[in-house]
C-alpha cells in the first residue's frame, strides 16, 4: 500500500504534523488480561461512577425511562448508522423514522422533520445554516442571551467555520429583550432568529408578536424547544415559527454521563429543502400495500459538498426509535402527566425553598420543571455536602443565581431531605 502510493514509511504519512506535537515515547499500556480478568476490573471500575439523586437540570433532565425502551432497543437490526437507501430492505427501519417524524412533528406543530441530528446543541446550529442558506445574501443569526449557554456556544463554534456571524440579543428581567429584538433584527443583514423555550431559567417566554416582528423582516424565526415540555406549551407552529429545534433527551433518555443524546429539526413546506438530513414518506407499492421510502435527501451532501448547507449523511437514528418508542408508550395523557408531576415537584420545592428565608425569587415569570433563584450561600460547599450525600444538587448560573429542576421522578421525601442537608450548618 505503501509503495502504491509513494511513500517509504507509515511516518511519512504525517510529515505535515508538528513534531512537537507528536508522541514520542512508549506507550503505558498494561499487560494483557484473561476474559475474566477483564470482566471483574471493568466492574470495579464501573462501581467508581456515583448514582445521584439529580435535582440539576440546564438541557439534561432526569425523566423516567421505562423498562422496555432498552430491550426493544437492544435488538441487533437496530443497531446501523448507515441511511436505509434500499427501501426493499428496511421496510422496519424507514418505518419508525417515519414514526418518530410524525411524532415530533405533532409536537411541534411544523409540517416536516428530519432524521439524523446528533443532539440538541449541532441541531440548533443547523437551524442556524439553513436560515443563512434560505436568505441566500444575509449571515447574520440572532441568538437569545436566554439560551442555554452550552447551546450557544456550539452554536458559535460551527458559525465561525462557516462565516456566519452571531449576535446576542440581551435579556432584561430572565426573558429575551423584545425592543432589543427588533432594533436588532431591523438591521437588514438578519437571516433569522433563535429563540429558548422554556429558557436558561427555565421561564415560558412570552414570543407574543415576535413571529410578525421577524418575518416583517424578511427573517425566518426558529425555536429551540424542550419537546417534552412541547406536550403541553404552546408549539412553536403556533408562536409563528418557522423553525422547530432541541434536544430528545427529555424524551425519557437516560443522564448517562451526557450521551447518546438526539437532535430534532422541524420546519414547514417553505423551508423543506434547506433541512439538513433525510425526509422518509409513506407510499404504496405496486401491489397497494403500505410501505415507506426515503423520499427528501439534499443530494449535495454527497457531491457538491462544498455547496451543501449540512454535510449529515450517518444516519443517527438509533435515539430517533427510543423517542419514537418512549412517546408511542406515554401518549399525550402520560407526557401530560410528566409534565404535571414535574411541575407540581418544582412549585413545592420552589416555595420550600423561599421558606427557607437563605433563597429569594430570581424572576417572577412563570416556570415548568426548572427555575431559578438567587442566594448567598456557598453553593459549591453545599453542593459537596450534598454529593456526599447521593444527592447532585442546583447548578450555579454565576452572580448568586442557583437553576433546580425537578422531573416525576423526583418524591416529596427527596425534596425535603434535600431542603434538610442544604440548611446543615
Amino acid at each position: 500500500m505503501l509503495e502504491r502510493i509513494g511513500v517509504n514509511s507509515v511516518d511519512d504519512l504525517y510529515t505535515d504534523v508538528p513534531q512537537e506535537v507528536i508522541f514520542k515515547g512508549e506507550y503505558d499500556l498494561p499487560e494483557g488480561m484473561s476474559e475474566i480478568e477483564l470482566r471483574e476490573w471493568f466492574d470495579k471500575l464501573g462501581a467508581r461512577n456515583r448514582s445521584l439523586t439529580v435535582f440539576g437540570g440546564q438541557g439534561a433532565y432526569d425523566h423516567y425511562s421505562p423498562a422496555v425502551i432498552p430491550q426493544l432497543l437492544s435488538r441487533s437490526e437496530f443497531y446501523t448508522a448507515y441511511t436505509p437507501y434500499q427501501p426493499e430492505i428496511s421496510q422496519g427501519t424507514l418505518q419508525y423514522i417515519f414514526e418518530y417524524q410524525s411524532m415530533i412533528s405533532e409536537l411541534t406543530g411544523l409540517e416536516a422533520t428530519n432524521a439524523s441530528m446528533y443532539d440538541g446543541a449541532t441541531a440548533t446550529a443547523e437551524a442556524a445554516f439553513m436560515m443563512v442558506a434560505s436568505a441566500r445574501k444575509r449571515n447574520a443569526v440572532l441568538l437569545s442571551a436566554t439560551l442555554a449557554p452550552r447551546v450557544a456556544e456550539v452554536v458559535r463554534t460551527y458559525a465561525k467555520f462557516h462565516g456566519v456571524e452571531i449576535r446576542e440579543i440581551p435579556e432584561k428581567d430572565g426573558v429575551t429583550d423584545l425592543e432589543a429584538l427588533a432594533s436588532m433584527v431591523a438591521a437588514g443583514d438578519v437571516a433569522g432568529v433563535i429563540l429558548p423555550q422554556p429558557n436558561k431559567y427555565g421561564i415560558i417566554e412570552d414570543f407574543t408578536g415576535v413571529a410578525d416582528i421577524i418575518h416583517a423582516q424578511k427573517a425566518l424565526f426558529a425555536i429551540n424547544a424542550d419537546p417534552s415540555a412541547l406536550a403541553v406549551l404552546r408549539s412553536p407552529a403556533e408562536w409563528g415559527a418557522d423553525i422547530a429545534c432541541g434536544d430528545g433527551q427529555p424524551l425519557g433518555m437516560p443522564l448517562m454521563f451526557g450521551g447518546p443524546y438526539l437532535g430534532f429539526m422541524s420546519c414547514g413546506k417553505a423551508n423543506l429543502r434547506k433541512m439538513p438530513g433525510r425526509v422518509v414518506g409513506a407510499t404504496k407499492d405496486a401491489s397497494g400495500n403500505r410501505c415507506f421510502v426515503l423520499t427528501l435527501q439534499a443530494r449535495e451532501q454527497h457531491i457538491r459538498r462544498e455547496k451543501a448547507t449540512s454535510n449529515i449523511c450517518s444516519n443517527q437514528s438509533l435515539m430517533a426509535l427510543y423517542a419514537t418508542i418512549y412517546i408511542a408508550l406515554m401518549g399525550e395523557k402520560g407526557l401530560r402527566e410528566v409534565n404535571l408531576l414535574s411541575a407540581n415537584g418544582a412549585h413545592y420545592l420552589y416555595n420550600r425553598l423561599i421558606e427557607t428565608g437563605k433563597f429569594t425569587p430570581a424572576f417572577d415569570k412563570p416556570f415548568l420543571k426548572e427555575f431559578t433563584v438567587r442566594t448567598d450561600l456557598d453553593m459549591a460547599k453545599i453542593n459537596r455536602r450534598l454529593a456526599d450525600n447521593g444527592i447532585m444538587g442546583g447548578i450555579e448560573l454565576g452572580n448568586g443565581l442557583v437553576s433546580f429542576a425537578v422531573t416525576e421522578k423526583r418524591t416529596k421525601d427527596e425534596i425535603d431531605r434535600l431542603i434538610t442537608l442544604m440548611l446543615e450548618d
